[in-house]
Order: C-alpha cells, then structure tokens, then sequence
C-alpha cells in the first residue's frame, strides 16, 4: 500500500468516523450539559481515551482475528502489512465472511434510516419512503434471503455470516432504542453523575459500531483503522464540547452519512462476492457524498429553505 493510498484511506475513514457520529455528539452535548464539571472532564478525558482505544481498537482487531483465526493476535493486528504468502492467503481466504458481515449490516443500516426514521428529506424520494414504513421489514427479509442464497453457493460461512450481519443489526437497534428511553430518563433530576458517564459509554460503544464495520470498505488494516477512526472521534469529542449547535445547523450532514453507509455497504457486498473493487473507490465516494449534503445544507442555512431535489 503506497503513502498516497494510506493517506487517502486515513482521512476517508476519519470524514466517515465523524459524518457517522452525528447523533451521537448531540446525544453526549445534551447529557453533559446537565452534569457536574468533574465528571464532564472525566468523560471528556477518560472517555475518549476508551473510545479510541477501547472501542474503535479492540473491535476491528477482534474482528479480523475472529474471522481469521489461524493467524493469531498479533498475525491479525498487522496482516493486511505482511508478505508472508500464507499470511496474504489467510487474509483472501476469510475476507468474503467479514465483508458480506459487514455490508449486510451496513446496507439493513440505511434501509431503516430511509424507511423508518425521521429525517430532514435532503432528496424527494427520501418523503416518499419515509411514507412506506411497513416496507422495511419485506424489504431487508427479501434482500437477505438472497444474499444468503447467492452466498451459499460460493461458501455456507458466507451465508451465516449474512445472516450474523442482519444479527448484529436488529441487536444494536435495539440497544439504540432503549438508549433513547434512557435519555429522557436521565435528564430527570436526582440521576447520578456516575450514571451517566455510564450510559454515555454504553451508548458510544454502540454507535462507535456504524464506524468500525464500515472501515473495513476501507481496508483490513486495524493499524489504519484504529488512526482514522480515532482521529474522527477526537474531531467529534471536540465538537461536542464546542460546536454541537453548529452541527445541528448542518441538517443534511446525517444524510450524506447514511447514503455514504449504503455505498461502503454495497462495496463491501460486491467486494464479498468476487468483484474487484479499487481501494481508493470508499475514501473518494465518501468525500463526494459528504460533500454534497454539506454543501447542500449550507445552501440551506444560506436561503433558509430546503431546495429539495
């Protein structure tokens, strides 16, 4: 992997890491603006020192050792940069089960993000699916199906993996959905500080989710991963503390996350099954997507009117 490659796929995975963490930044600014200073310090510190390392480290490196166990803990920190040819063919070997892992996930992301939540509608077809809610189940359920039968054909772990995607994907929701709960709880007066760091590790441990799977439409390599993917969460802490109004202004940003979560999801689906994706196609999609709806909200901010398309 050449320099230019290594600093193109940082930064996408840095831009990702941030666009993908919106929710999450306003969700923390809210719950540490009814906290004591000390434990807002606390979280601001040792919180990110958890998420970075913690979280976006230990999970890719689990990932790429779980799929590919044969090569160790440390074969799999550092295999995407070895030679060895038994290492490389590991790595060949086990990809297409992480990938349609994470692509399914991904791509069930987006399909209830487009369906089922509620959204600032950056394109008019965005209103029309938001109308069809009760589509999103038969729509992931036929799209898994065929993934796993398409899958089976090549490799049954392939097609369990498809269907541990779909897995992954309904148990994190869930999480989200009681972190919503919890939310409104923990703004009642009487809640501990301490309970409150805790729910915001548990919630930033869950959302940290989106950004980890979808690196690996990036690169296998959890040294980069664990850099790009950390400088993105310093970025959102910072813009938790500073500029989370400033965010909100930005009302397309989400959009060009989920429609970038589509495209890394696709690839890695099309990347799962054979077809040779080129490693600067993710960082570059991602910066068109991003681009588009930042500068589509901007627009916004500027006329004061949505200027759907």
């Amino acid at each position: 992997m050449d320099w230019l490659l290594i600093i193109l796929t940082v930064a996408g995975l840095s831009v990702f890491e941030i666009v993908s963490s919106i929710d999450n930044a306003i969700i923390n600014a809210d719950v540490l603006a009814t906290m004591g200073d000390e434990a807002r310090r606390w979280f601001l510190l040792w919180g990110l020192i958890i998420a970075v390392f913690v979280v976006r480290g230990l999970l890719p490196w689990l990932i790429v050792w779980m799929t590919t166990p044969s090569l160790g803990p440390l074969g799999a920190l550092f295999a995407t940069f070895s030679s060895d040819p038994a290492v490389v063919a590991a790595i060949e070997e086990s990809a297409p089960v992480l990938l349609i892992f994470g692509g399914t996930f991904l791509v069930f992301l987006f399909f209830h993000w487009l369906f089922v939540e509620e959204k600032n509608c950056g394109l008019r077809s965005e209103a029309f699916f938001s109308r069809q809610a009760v589509w999103f189940y038969a729509v992931v359920s036929i799209l898994l199906a065929a993934l796993v039968w398409f899958a089976l054909q090549i490799n049954a772990m392939m097609g369990f993996a498809a269907v541990l995607g779909s897995t992954a994907f309904f148990i994190v929701h869930g999480f989200r959905q009681n972190a919503e709960v919890q939310e409104a709880r923990l703004k009642q007066p009487g809640i501990s500080d301490l309970s409150k760091v805790a729910y915001l590790e548990v919630l930033d441990a869950t959302f940290s989710i989106d950004g980890v799977i979808g690196a690996f439409a990036f690169t296998l390599s959890v040294p980069l991963i664990l850099i790009g993917n950390g400088i993105g969460a310093v970025v959102v802490r910072e813009l938790t503390v500073r500029g989370v109004d400033r965010i909100r202004s930005f009302c397309y940003l989400k959009n060009g996350a989920m429609y970038s979560i589509l495209v890394l999801g696709t690839i890695m689906l099309a990347d799962s099954f054979g077809f040779h994706i080129p490693a600067w196609l993710s960082p570059i999609a991602t910066f068109a997507i991003v681009g588009y709806f930042l500068y589509r909200s901007v627009q916004y901010r500027k006329n004061g009117a949505s200027g759907t398309a």
